[in-house]
């Protein structure tokens, strides 16, 4: 693990904002890629970065304080705002994140949602795995003890084991999403928003099988973890969304 890269004896930079931070930049380079090769407005993309970007941060971290350790956060509470610190959950940030990115384009672009839900599909999952790095660096989300040729500092690498299948969940959407450069058509799957309905149930299933190889807290649950439940709702409504049957709405992209 190398959670810090030391500038000074007495000052360091976090490895995993590091990586995170060159993640969010090539993500959102390919993000303005995307919108074009989609015909999609490139303005309103980058607002709903922003808006991910934000409210996934805020999601993030109170998810961690009230799910994860609220005892001490309650008895010290100004180390909330010390987020430099560590100490956040994707599902709290992606949770969060969707509620608002949703609603902004429900009662703005009503008719051009699923469209930039595909847009966002395969940057989520590329941002993912390589969050999942950051995470090996910082030495959280660790797995069991085992006794495995590959465990790390004894211990399951399940952040490896989370970022490999999501590379594997990256490549099936980026095979799903070629387009035509004549008829643009961006994907084999038919209706709008089937892209990120397809990454619903993919990453749900790797993030559930993950779950029994971790060891960190993972809050109180009915046999399995709060991120099991999340993961198992997250497949359901997935594949209910896949396999409903179409809408009218049409594929017009934005002037």
């Amino acid at each position: 693990m190398y959670p810090m890269i030391p500038i000074s004896p007495a000052f360091g930079i976090p490895t995993y904002y590091i990586v995170l931070s060159i993640t969010i930049c090539i993500a959102l380079l390919w993000l303005t890629r995307r919108t074009e090769r989609m015909n999609l407005s490139r303005a309103l993309a980058l607002d709903l970065s922003l808006i991910i970007m934000v409210t996934g941060f805020i999601g993030g971290r109170l998810f961690h304080v009230f799910y994860e350790d609220f005892g001490y956060y309650q008895k010290e509470p100004w180390h909330v705002l010390e987020f430099w610190n560590g100490g956040f959950v994707f599902y709290g940030g992606a949770l969060l994140a969707s509620l608002f990115s949703i609603s902004f384009l429900y009662f703005k672009h009503h008719e051009h949602l699923e469209q930039y839900l595909d847009l966002f599909a395969p940057i989520i999952s590329f941002t993912y795995a390589v969050g999942r790095i950051a995470c090996l660096l910082a030495g959280c989300c660790y797995g069991r003890f085992c006794e495995l040729p590959w465990a790390l500092e004894g211990r399951h690498p399940t952040q490896i084991y989370a970022s490999l299948w999501e590379l594997g969940v990256l490549m099936i959407l980026l095979g799903c999403d070629k387009i035509s450069p004549t008829e643009r058509k961006p994907r084999p799957l038919q209706n709008p928003g089937s892209l990120f309905y397809l990454w619903m149930v993919l990453h749900g299933i790797g993030r559930f099988m993950m779950e029994s190889f971790r060891d960190d807290f993972r809050g109180p649950s009915l046999g399995i973890s709060i991120s099991s439940w999340i993961s198992l709702a997250l497949i359901g409504l997935g594949f209910y969304l896949l396999f409903r049957k179409p809408t009218n709405r049409g594929t017009t992209t934005l002037p």
